[in-house]
């Protein structure tokens, strides 16, 4: 695909391919027709795309490909300066100049909406090319080795798993690394607490496989939901209605009970094991280091492969930021936070989970009027109420360490983000230390508090004094010059420049 205009309509529900020919208009897409090997080549292809932020990379001749091509950076950072976020906001339907606020207010108000269920259709070009059986091999596809001293393949990193409880109240979709076996077989995290080993444990009790359905593809919003911590018994597909305004169109499986969106290019179905009786990993997880630990895992037996023609597999090189784990994980689960402190009645401007950071940070913004919207509340109360709502909601125990401004800071300005941090956080006072659940993976933790899955948590107090009671003014242009010497300055400069003689230009 050849790059073309720089300008992109956005589109209300668009599948994979409308979302490629998009990035490719605005220059963010790169089809890459030599042939590469899905073992390590694809990943490293990847790795170097993510690391100089260069455009989406389309792989149209993966070795042993057979119809499938693999997908990298499609919702990573972009190169542009002007609109990094382009990718991100075309996949949630956005200008791709959106900023970071108005993407987390728009995922967060969704929460606010009555859900639109689905709606079931008779057929879909996930399913043009259906096998079965013996014919729904693994080895037929393209499944990628993403970093040296992995576990093996790994089937899935972006596509999202389908799973019901056993008496259907409840379909979750979720996103969960998943690691090849063999042929048939595969095997994933089932980490406690989360919605996926919920449901999978609600079948063990039963003494019955769960059934499951993996799909890759799709509107590209969905692995964005299916990345959103939401309160247990809530259906992500409803969400996503709700967040489009129409309800998303689902096709059922060929051999299982359960549905899939009928655009999605590839899906594989089956069932997974009452018993954790396979080794998964390692795998080069999202905070960027490459680990040794292994855990006992559940199988899935693969029934049924169905897939569109030529159908576009998306994967993600997990590593060190910026990648598309750090973009949905930290955009998700701002807008989640944002969420639950407006419903506590704190009033807070925006919540930022800095990409850099890998998702180990979190930033949370209030109002200027605060103290006369919660009279007789220091910052520390403030911030003590703010650190139990993000402790006790579904993904406090991924974020360590917490901080609080003021919103006189954009906190997805990398360099705002850090003169604020580096000129009001004390080094050692107005700091809240928790000590509750953590995720495993977290690198900043011992591995004596990673195998106990406890340790502890910080909340960073950076709010400056009241106006007139001891807050300095910023030595910026906005604040330390008068509002009529701006303007100047700004249409003089802010016009373009004005062509000088030749002869001048040659010091004549």
């Amino acid at each position: 695909m050849a790059r073309t205009e720089r300008r992109c309509p956005v589109t209300e529900l668009p599948d994979l391919r409308s979302h490629l020919a998009a990035l490719d208009r605005l220059g963010e897409l790169r089809v890459v027709t030599e042939e590469v090997d899905p073992d390590l080549e694809v990943a490293a292809f990847a790795r170097h795309s993510y690391e100089t932020r260069s455009p989406a990379l389309l792989f149209d001749r993966p070795r042993g490909g057979q119809g499938v091509r693999l997908l990298a950076r499609q919702a990573a950072l972009s190169g542009d300066p002007d609109r990094p976020l382009a990718r991100v906001a075309l996949s949630l339907g956005r200008p791709p100049d959106s900023s970071a606020a108005d993407l987390v207010r728009r995922l967060a108000e969704v929460r606010e909406r009555a859900p639109v269920p689905p709606r079931l259709v008779a057929a879909g070009p996930c399913q043009e090319v259906v096998r079965l059986g013996a014919d729904a091999g693994l080895d037929r596809l393209p499944v990628p080795t993403l970093h040296l001293g992995d576990g093996g393949p790994y089937v899935n990193t972006w596509g999202t798993i389908v799973a019901r409880t056993p008496d259907g109240s409840w379909t979750n979709w979720s996103i969960s690394r998943v690691q090849q076996l063999d042929d048939r077989r595969m095997t994933g995290l089932f980490v406690p607490g989360q919605h996926l080993t919920m449901i999978w444990q609600m079948w063990a009790e039963r003494g019955e496989p769960m059934p499951f359905a993996l799909f890759q593809g799709g509107a590209p919003a969905i692995p964005f939901v299916s990345s959103m911590p939401l309160p247990d018994h809530v259906d992500e597909v409803g969400y996503l209605g709700a967040y489009y305004g129409r309800p998303l169109d689902l096709v059922r499986c060929v051999s299982v009970d359960l549905a899939v969106p009928a655009d999605a290019e590839l899906v594989i179905e089956g069932t997974v094991s009452t018993d954790r009786d396979a080794d998964e990993g390692p795998f080069g997880e999202y905070p960027g280091y490459l680990v040794t630990e292994t855990s006992r895992q559940p199988v899935y037996t693969v029934t049924a492969v169905t897939h569109r023609h030529d159908a576009v597999w998306p994967l993600v090189a997990e590593g060190r930021p910026v990648d598309e784990y750090h973009t949905a994980a930290g955009l998700c689960f701002s807008a989640e936070a944002l969420g639950l402190l407006h419903a506590a009645g704190l009033p807070v401007t925006t919540v930022w989970s800095p990409f850099e950071t890998a998702n180990h940070w979190l930033v949370v913004t209030v109002a200027a009027d605060w103290r006369e919207r919660l009279p007789h509340t220091g910052t520390g109360e403030l911030c003590d109420r703010i650190g139990e709502v993000v402790w006790a909601s579904k993904f406090g125990f991924t974020v360590p360490k917490l901080f609080v401004l003021d919103d006189d800071v954009d906190p997805a300005d990398t360099g705002e983000l850090l003169w604020a941090l580096g000129t009001r956080q004390h080094p050692v006072d107005r700091s809240a230390v928790s000590v509750g659940e953590i995720l495993p993976i977290l690198a900043c933790y011992s591995d004596a508090e990673r195998q106990a899955r406890t340790g502890p948590r910080v909340v960073h107090d950076c709010l400056l004094p009241p106006v007139g009671a001891g807050r300095l003014a910023q030595s910026s242009l906005r604040e330390a010059y008068p509002a009529d010497l701006q303007a100047r300055v700004r249409r003089h400069l802010d016009r373009p420049p004005t062509p000088h003689p030749a002869e001048v230009v040659a010091g004549g």
